[in-house]
C-alpha cells in the first residue's frame, strides 16, 4: 500500500467522498494531556471521523514522561506502522513504539535525540516520514535551544526559538546525528509533511510570540530531507491561533486539519493547489476533546480489526 501521508501530505462544490471503499482514513491523536495515551478515529470522507472503542485509549504511555502527546503515525513500506509521540514539555528526546495491526504494540522506546543538547528545553511535536530516494525513516520535531538564535533577545520570544530538527533511521536501533532540518528565521512548530504530486509540501506553525502570529504557513522540496523553500504566506483564518496541523488527499482535494486550541475544537482548511483556500471547518465533525493528531490512509481489512476492539 502506498503512502498517503508522509507522519507524521471551491465554496459551494459538493463534498467528493472516498471513491474506493476499500481506503479508510485514520486520524490519531491524545485526550486531556496525553495520560492515557492514543485515540483513534475513522473516517471515509475526511470530514465526519467518529471515535474508534468508545474513544478509549488504545495504547497507554510508559517512557520517559509517561504522556503520549501528540502522536503520529505512518505505514512504512514493509507493512509495519510506527509511531511517535511528545513524552512530555521537557524531555529531551521522543517516544517510539511499532505493531502490525494498530492494536498490538512493540515495548516502548526513549529516543534522546536532543540528550547532546544540555540547554535543550523540549522536544514537541514529533512525525515521522518515509524516504523513498535514501530508503529511510526521517523523524523530525521542535526543540528550543535558548540564545541558539537571534531573536531569543526580544520580547515574549526570549528564550524561546524553537527550530525543527532530524533524524533519520533504517532500522530504528541506529540513528543519524541530530541536525536542523527547517530554519525559516523565526519561532516554528508542529511541522507536517505531505507528498503532493512531485515534490514534497511541509505545513508548519509560525509560534512567534510577540506580535502573536500563531498561524500556519507552507515551505515546498524535492526531497523529504530538503532543503525547503518558504513558499507561503499564512493560509490558516486570519486572526485564529491554531496548532497541530495534519495533511491528507481525499478525492481532487487536500484537507489541513488543526487544533483550534484557544477554543477548545477544530478545524480544516482545503484545496487543490495549496494556492487557493476553502475554510471547511464548519462541516467537520470529530471526537469530543480531540487533540493535536495526524492522519494516515489504510485498508477496510485494518478498520474491520480496530472495530472489534469496541
Amino acid at each position: 500500500m502506498s503512502l498517503a501521508v508522509l507522519g507524521s501530505l471551491t465554496k459551494g462544490e459538493p463534498v467528493i467522498e472516498n471513491a474506493d471503499e476499500k481506503v479508510v482514513y485514520l486520524f490519531a491523536s491524545f485526550r486531556g494531556n496525553g495520560e492515557d495515551g492514543l485515540h483513534l478515529a475513522y473516517s471515509r470522507d475526511g470530514l465526519k471521523w467518529t471515535a474508534l472503542k468508545d474513544d478509549k485509549s488504545f495504547l497507554k504511555p510508559t517512557v520517559a514522561g509517561k504522556l503520549m502527546r501528540d502522536p503520529c503515525i505512518i505505514q512504512g513500506p514493509e507493512g509495519l506502522f510506527h509511531m511517535v509521540w511528545t513524552t512530555s514539555g521537557s524531555d529531551k528526546g521522543i517516544g517510539i513504539a511499532h505493531s502490525k495491526d494498530l492494536i498490538n504494540w512493540s515495548e516502548q522506546e526513549f529516543a534522546p535525540v536532543m540528550q547532546h543538547e544540555p540547554e535543550a528545553r523540549n522536544c514537541w511535536a514529533p512525525e515521522i516520514a518515509w524516504d523513498p530516494d535514501a530508503k529511510q525513516y526521517v523523524i523530525y520535531w521542535a526543540t528550543t535551544i535558548p540564545d541558539r538564535f537571534t531573536e531569543t533577545a526580544n520580547g515574549a520570544d526570549k528564550g524561546w526559538n524553537h527550530r525543527i530538527y532530524y533524524t533519520t533511521t533504517k532500522d530504528f536501533k541506529s540513528y543519524t546525528k541530530t541536525s536542523v532540518f527547517y530554519e525559516p528565521g523565526f519561532n516554528v512548530i508542529d511541522s507536517t509533511i505531505i507528498l503532493v504530486n512531485d515534490q514534497y509540501v511541509m505545513i508548519t506553525k509560525d509560534e512567534t510570540r510577540y506580535p502573536p502570529a500563531k498561524n500556519l504557513h507552507i515551505a515546498t522540496s524535492v526531497k523529504v530531507t530538503g532543503p525547503w523553500k518558504k513558499a507561503s504566506t499564512p493560509f490558516s483564518p486570519q486572526g485564529l491561533w491554531v496548532e497541530g496541523p495534519t495533511a491528507l488527499k481525499v478525492g481532487e482535494f487536500y484537507y489541513v486539519y488543526f487544533d483550534v486550541y484557544a477554543e477548545g475544537r477544530y478545524g480544516a482548511m482545503r484545496t487543490k493547489d495549496f494556492k487557493s483556500w476553502e475554510n471547511v471547518s464548519n462541516k467537520l465533525i470529530v471526537p469530543k476533546g480531540m487533540r493535536h493528531g495526524t492522519v494516515l490512509t489504510v485498508t477496510s481489512d485494518v478498520l474491520a480489526k480496530l472495530l472489534m476492539q469496541e
